[in-house]
């Protein structure tokens, strides 16, 4: 990452967006037991037993389902912008990191128009491109491509005013 003493005109943390809490997935997964229990407690009084390994089959599949989302939510991007370059730091779900320095002179923006979920942002550099922001919602990637391209073009002042 860039020294201390230079101006930063961007410094964003991009994380996944999270639609349950801890607390609320316990509560959540105590639901689904308590609901999975009654079930095979009625099945089994009905003598369907075989029902009662389907039923099983279900809460551990909701709560692996649950688990991928969670492991996935790990992932984190920081993105900086000074007027020497911009830099990219993502970190996957399984806590590798790898870091990307492109000079902010020649950085480009590009977001696929018409915005679709599909629509990736990417930082461009030559025929190198890093797709950035690959869960964030269409317009949470408008929002930060139009606040990129601004951050880049204070930097290329900076850089150019001397």
């Amino acid at each position: 990452m860039p020294d201390t003493d230079e101006i930063i005109y961007l410094d964003a943390i991009l994380t996944p967006n999270s639609s349950l809490s801890r607390r609320g997935f316990v509560w959540f997964m105590a639901l689904v037991g308590m609901v999975s229990a009654a079930t095979s407690v009625v099945f089994i009084q009905i003598g369907f037993l075989p029902v009662i390994a389907f039923v099983g089959l279900m809460a551990g599949a909701l709560l692996l389902a649950f688990y991928r989302s969670y492991r996935h939510q790990k992932e984190e991007t920081q993105v900086r912008v000074t007027a020497r370059n911009l830099s990219l730091r993502h970190r996957n779900a399984k806590g590798e990191t790898r870091l990307v320095n492109v000079p902010s002179s020649f950085a480009r923006v590009e977001l696929d128009e018409p915005l679709r979920p599909d629509s990736w942002l990417r930082i461009e550099h030559g025929r190198t491109a890093y797709v950035i922001g690959r869960f964030l919602t269409p317009p949470e990637r408008k929002s930060l491509a139009d606040a990129l391209r601004t951050a880049l073009a204070e930097a290329r002042q900076e850089r150019y005013a001397s």
